[in-house]
C-alpha cells in the first residue's frame, strides 16, 4: 500500500474504527502513522525552565494494516444537457 504524508486514510479497526483523518506522520520502520485528531492520548509533562507542564492530548501512532487509502467520490461538475 503506498501511503504518504497528507494521504486521506480511514481507520479499519479500533476506538476510532470508521473515522477519516490526514496522515500527518508515518514511521516506516515500524509500519505505523499518526492521523490528525484521531487515535488521542494524555501525554503528562513535567515543568522546566522553558515549558509549563500538565496533562496535554496528543496523537499516539496507529499500525498501518489498520488503514485504508480513502478516496472521495468526485463531484460531477459538467452539467446534462437536456433535449428537446
Amino acid at each position: 500500500m503506498l501511503l504518504k504524508k497528507g494521504n486521506k486514510v480511514k481507520i479499519l479497526c479500533g476506538k476510532d474504527k470508521n473515522k477519516e483523518g490526514e496522515i500527518i506522520e508515518i514511521d516506516r520502520k515500524n509500519f505505523r502513522a499518526k492521523i490528525k485528531g484521531l487515535n488521542m492520548i494524555k501525554k503528562h509533562v513535567k515543568t522546566t525552565k522553558e515549558k509549563k507542564g500538565g496533562i496535554f492530548e496528543k496523537e499516539n501512532f496507529i499500525n498501518l494494516s489498520n488503514l485504508a487509502l480513502f478516496k472521495e467520490a468526485k463531484k460531477d461538475t459538467k452539467k446534462k444537457e437536456v433535449k428537446k
